[in-house]
């Protein structure tokens, strides 16, 4: 535990007087310019991926890098109103769906009853993916391997599809007023694939 504690001291001493002005700056406002939604995933780290400093990313994480398809509701919807300020209240310009390798949400696809017995919470919200896993099985795969990433990569396209049954979403991107980006982020190697919907297809960033 002790370790946290060290990195907090450890981050006043160093990266904040290093940006001190920054921060100083971003006080009492924020104007980031990237609605970031990347998987809950420890290993994915979106300012350190995208190389962006605090105030640029407005970033929602969770399992499998997931967007709830629009509806109005009295429930509590975490990602449907962090989407909601980012693209309504502080306009953002950009929209990143972010998926990576080894995703144990999309992993979680695959699994029997007994197998989420425990983690029913999990199970439910995955049924968001229901559509990538039947059209994984309705589709020849060489390997489980092979399953694996293409269920991560088209997760993260039916993903910006569902971001466009966001009314207020639909007419910016209509109107060329907002960019919606889908990447694949591969952790053993660090590379990033941008999807490209002209060719249907993820191409690498280099």
């Amino acid at each position: 535990m002790e370790y946290l504690f060290d990195g907090v001291r450890e981050f006043n001493q160093k990266d904040y007087r290093e940006y001190k002005n920054l921060f100083q700056g971003l006080s009492r406002r924020q104007q980031p310019h990237t609605l970031f939604i990347g998987c809950s995933d420890s290993r994915v780290v979106p300012n350190l991926i995208t190389k962006t400093l605090p105030g640029e990313l407005f970033v929602i994480r969770n399992i499998a890098n997931i967007v709830p398809f629009y509806r109005e509701s009295e429930e509590f919807l975490a990602t449907t109103a962090a989407i909601e300020y980012a693209v309504q209240v502080l306009k953002v310009d950009n929209i990143l769906i972010c998926g990576h390798s080894n995703c144990g949400g999309c992993k979680a696809l695959y699994m029997d009853e007994h197998q989420t017995q425990e983690i029913p919470h999990t199970k439910k919200w995955l049924e968001l993916a229901g559509r990538v896993k039947q059209k994984i099985l309705s589709e020849p795969v060489l390997d489980e391997l092979e399953r694996e990433w293409k269920t991560e990569q088209l997760n993260v396209v039916e993903q910006m599809n569902h971001l466009i049954t966001y009314p207020y979403i639909k007419e910016k991107y209509r109107n060329k007023e907002i960019n919606i980006l889908g990447w694949y982020y591969h952790i053993e190697t660090g590379d990033v694939f941008n999807y490209n919907p002209e060719e249907k297809r993820f191409v690498k960033i280099t």
